[in-house]
């Protein structure tokens, strides 16, 4: 199925999909005035590594071992976003005891140096447990982890079609 399709195509679809959700991200931030938590800027930085490694690839026209570069760094990409996800799932499912309340992503960066500051946005801050948003029972970085979920599984899917394909 996906494996009859120009690989240029699905990369540039990936884009697509990135870039459109992203802009969502950012109309919820802009003008719904849901302010993102640390590591929903984790998972943006994510999707966006996605969405440029699909317009790149897309643009070079990914065969042979490049495909399987491209492959290995959206799988990368991917994982990272889809970890990130489901730890916020699970601190929202699971808020801590005591509110680990901290300061937002600008503040850490401008106060601390990079080193220090990188713990703390993976750590999170204590609005990360909070839901501000739903769309069919599920929030943001639910949606967010089915998002990089299906770009692990779509990419999986391909290859291992592509594989059988040439064999």
């Amino acid at each position: 199925m996906f494996a009859r399709l120009p690989a240029r195509l699905l990369c540039l679809a990936l884009f697509s999909v990135c870039a459109g959700l992203l802009a969502f991200g950012l109309y919820l931030q802009h003008i719904k005035g849901i302010e993102p938590c640390p590591m929903c800027i984790m998972q943006r930085y994510a999707l966006a590594a996605c969405g440029l490694i699909g317009l790149v690839a897309g643009l070079h026209n990914p065969r042979g071992k490049s495909l399987y570069a491209y492959s290995g760094l959206l799988g990368v990409a991917a994982l990272a976003g889809g970890g990130v996800a489901a730890r916020q799932s699970w601190i929202q499912w699971y808020p801590p005891a005591v509110s680990e309340c901290g300061p937002g992503l600008e503040y850490m960066l401008e106060s601390f140096p990079l080193a220090s500051a990188l713990p703390m946005i993976f750590r999170g801050a204590g609005d990360c447990s909070v839901v501000d948003w739903t769309f069919l029972g599920l929030s943001i970085a639910n949606w967010s982890f089915l998002s990089f979920a299906t770009i692990l599984g779509a990419l999986t899917v391909y290859l291992l079609q592509r594989r059988k394909q040439y064999r």
